[in-house]
């Protein structure tokens, strides 16, 4: 069924499941959440345990990986990040995934290697990560305590997600185009599923060819597969091929094919690829006689055996087994079922049977009518579809009243306004429903609210909407929100609140956030292109201690800065500790932090342990006051400036003059072709060529700017570019200030409430001070400045540039210090 091979000798110790029984190993079911399909090598299909050739599929959220035709024989056996209100519980199992494992991995039990790049072997679970072989995982305990990380993951018991209608890309906010690497003309066609891969179609003509179709269902998709069987095959052994190609281990007698006239197939257009050859040569003699297409169908019974599992997860009885006959009716089913799950005592009326189909992308639950006939219920499941029949399960549960609450955040609005005139928008635009729609959290600097939603309809109507609405010319976008519940995080649990950039570092971002939500709980990874910081510090409002750990350059770091300088009263734990992991040019101040230059595909589990072990350090933030005396005059040369700011914060350098100036030509050739700038070195080499552009120029900056450091005038000497400069590496990692020691200033610190001031005399003075031959000339030591322009001036602050007016700047320390992560010193490995 499933292509497992095994030595005779090594057939008794085999412990892996086959494919078919997949389904009834699941404990809970939850849904994979599959994006678009891509190329993954070395990979092997979960399924048929193949190698993936063609573009398949894989989980965003576990280890599944799976090819596009076997995808419907996959079940809902996913990680439980969640509690969604079906089957909730405190203690946590291993997750087991089987295979794909890296060769060098090693088994926990008996220290040797489990895993290959040849075939599908070893297992892992997807919480903590332990290896073992399937001989051994047996002897592992159940329990799972989540490892290495488990003071950084967030348990998935404190999350609360109803997410009925919502696919689990938008539960787990997946951006939806991000394909791994697009090919145009593989074309995964639900047409032609399970064609020609499986069977070669064989040229021998003792052999032929079936399509076999498992319920109405796939006649109305016109999905079928293909087996091959000899020509003078009996009826059982062709019964017994079509079943095995459906993943189905039960008895060939319960089952009988159906003949499925050639007439009905023709009208639908069938992509059949052996038609031509076999016109061609064996003229039409088996046309006649071997109608080529048939429908799995079983046999009527009078009586079966089901199994009913209890919703509640008691321990020590996964299910009942029970035998019902053409009379047995939902309710006499909970009647007996009840007595044998000890709960005699309790009325039938608080009780219901739920049919769960246990499908790969999606668990779909139905209460069945009271005196509905189970036979009739199981025929008719049967008749859609047998693969279906062997992924549905019935449950009993207890009716319990749920309230049903989804939190949803919509950002893009006109920021500063009061909580009624945000809701009359929303009335206006999306024609809420104040009866089921609250807004419970407003943010007026940011321009967001968050909704509370009691309606899974209404839900799922206004994130659909939001996605075409605009306000005042700007889109707005929603991301639905689990609700952390912050009294059932453990003391010692610090969760870590993971923003990737996606559009930062040659595009490493992607990989990474891919990484992140299967090493930790995907609901505490955020992708800052969907919706910004604000709905991940929302999310994180009431925890009562986290870090954060900020994916990108140094202008991502600036922006998530920003974010929680603006929503910091907000938040139960006000000064969460910030880490880096540097993508992109520049990335100073991950330099600073010993977080390196930048990501070059270090091992994402190492560096959540060094997030975990990094030591907590100061820095200084800055506040920019800019107050230009008269607008600017635009768009000069067609090219249209950026508009200068009023107030910025700056966390690194702010640099006026020829500093400025690279940073902003170079700003301009990224807006004209972005394409371009994907890798890093390209990036440096623009800088490179800006600059050579500029050698010529005369230093007159010190005759256009007067400088005031703490309300004393600075005589500035012949400089081409001032460099306020907060933490000890400028433009990707030079010294500009210098290591000498100089008894006028005090070495420099980055939590010493001083910024330092340097002058540079022109491009070649730059490159000498990157080159590490010379530093910047030293002006001044202080905090609070005054920077006046005679004349309009480049400005660029952490790598934003722009040019500003004349008129005044005022740079004087900002609110409180921040917390950031500093790497520990590597231990040296004995």
């Amino acid at each position: 069924v499933c292509n497992f091979m095994s030595h005779e000798k090594c057939l008794k110790n085999v412990k892996i499941p086959c494919s078919c029984i997949a389904p009834s190993l699941v404990r809970i079911p939850v849904a994979h959440c599959f994006g678009p399909p891509g190329h993954y090598k070395r990979k092997f299909c979960t399924v048929c345990r193949k190698s993936l050739e063609s573009p398949a599929f894989r989980c965003e959220v576990c280890e599944l990986h799976v090819h596009a035709d076997c995808l419907p024989f996959a079940c809902s056996d996913c990680r439980q990040c969640h509690q969604d209100g079906h089957q909730d519980q405190d203690t946590y199992h291993h997750h087991w995934r089987e295979g794909n494992l890296s060769s060098s991995a090693r088994c926990e039990i008996c220290k040797k290697t489990c895993g290959s790049s040849e075939v599908l072997s070893g297992m892992r679970c997807e919480w903590c990560g332990i290896l073992a072989h399937a001989a051994c995982y047996i002897i592992v305990t159940p329990e799972c305590t989540f490892g290495r990380l488990r003071n950084m993951i967030l348990p998935p018991s404190c999350v609360q997600l109803f997410s009925r209608n919502f696919s689990k890309l938008h539960c787990f906010r997946i951006s939806e185009n991000l394909q791994t690497e697009p090919d145009e003309d593989d074309d995964v066609d639900g047409s032609t599923q399970g064609l020609a891969k499986d069977v070669q179609i064989s040229t021998d003509s003792s052999k032929q060819t079936l399509k076999i179709f498992d319920g109405n269902d796939a006649v109305k998709r016109n999905q079928f597969r293909l087996i091959s069987v000899p020509r003078i095959a009996k009826n059982e052994e062709v019964v017994e091929a079509a079943l095995r190609a459906y993943y189905i281990n039960d008895d060939q007698q319960e089952y009988e094919l159906q003949t499925f006239t050639q007439q009905a197939l023709l009208s639908d257009d069938v992509i059949n690829r052996n038609d031509a050859a076999e016109n061609s040569n064996l003229g039409s003699v088996f046309r006649e006689s071997v109608p080529e297409a048939w429908i799995i169908r079983a046999k009527p019974k009078d009586e079966e055996v089901i199994k009913i599992y209890p919703a509640w997860l008691k321990v020590g009885m996964a299910y009942v087994s029970l035998r019902v006959n053409k009379d047995s009716t939902t309710q006499t089913v909970i009647k007996e079922v009840l007595p044998l799950l000890g709960r005699q005592m309790e009325s039938l009326q608080n009780f219901r049977l739920v049919e769960v189909l246990m499908g790969s992308k999606q668990v779909q639950r139905m209460v069945l009518d009271n005196q509905e006939l189970v036979l009739n219920r199981l025929k008719d499941i049967r008749k859609t579809s047998i693969r279906q029949m062997n992924q549905t399960r019935f449950y009993i549960v207890e009716n319990s009243k749920s309230v049903v609450q989804v939190n949803l955040f919509v950002g893009g609005l006109p920021p500063q306004l009061s909580p009624e005139e945000y809701t009359n928008i929303l009335k206006d635009e999306l024609a809420i429903k104040s009866n089921v729609v609250s807004v419970s959290h407003v943010y007026q600097a940011q321009g967001a609210v968050v909704l509370k939603i009691s309606c899974f309809s209404e839900a799922e109507r206004i994130y659909m909407l939001v996605k075409d609405t605009t306000v005042n010319d700007k889109p707005l976008n929603a991301v639905v929100l689990p609700e952390v519940m912050a009294s059932k995080i453990p003391q010692n649990c610090c969760p870590l609140l993971v923003f990737v950039n996606p559009k930062s570092g040659g595009l490493k971002g992607r990989d990474l956030l891919y990484s992140f939500r299967k090493l930790l709980n995907p609901h505490q990874v955020f992708e800052l292109t969907n919706g910004g910081p604000l709905p991940g510090f929302h999310t994180f409002s009431k925890v009562p201690s986290f870090r954060v750990l900020v994916c990108g350059g140094d202008g991502t770091v600036g922006w998530v800065l920003g974010a929680l300088e603006e929503i910091r009263h907000k938040l139960v734990c006000s000064e969460p500790s910030v880490a880096i992991l540097p993508l992109g040019t520049g990335n100073d101040l991950g330099r600073v932090l010993r977080w390196g230059a930048g990501y070059s595909g270090e091992d994402p589990y190492s560096i959540l342990v060094s997030v975990d072990e990094a030591d907590d350090v100061l820095m200084d933030r800055w506040t920019i006051l800019l107050d230009a005396e008269e607008p600017a005059e635009g768009a000069e040369n067609g090219v249209a400036e950026p508009e200068p700011p009023k107030i910025v914060q700056m966390n690194n350098y702010c640099g006026l003059g020829i500093d400025a100036e690279l940073s902003l030509d170079f700003h301009h050739a990224r807006e004209e072709e972005p394409g371009k700038f994907n890798s890093r070195f390209h990036n440096k080499g623009v800088y490179v060529k800006v600059g050579l552009q500029k050698i010529s120029h005369t230093r007159n900056l010190h005759k256009d700017i007067k400088l005031q450091v703490d309300q004393q005038e600075v005589e500035l000497p012949s400089i081409e570019g001032l460099i306020f400069i907060n933490i000890p590496s400028w433009g990707s990692g030079a010294d500009l200030w210098g290591s000498e020691s100089d008894n006028r200033f005090e070495k420099p610190r980055i939590d010493d409430g001083l910024l330092e001031v340097v002058g540079v005399t022109g491009v070649v003075h730059m490159g000498q001070v990157q080159g590490g031959f010379r530093s910047g000339i030293r002006i001044a030591q202080g905090s609070y400045f005054r920077v006046t322009l005679l004349k309009p001036i480049p400005v660029q602050v952490d790598g934003e540039p722009w040019i500003q007016p004349p008129g005044q700047i005022i740079i004087s320390a900002a609110g409180p210090k921040v917390h950031m992560l500093k790497k520990s010193k590597q231990k040296q490995k004995k």
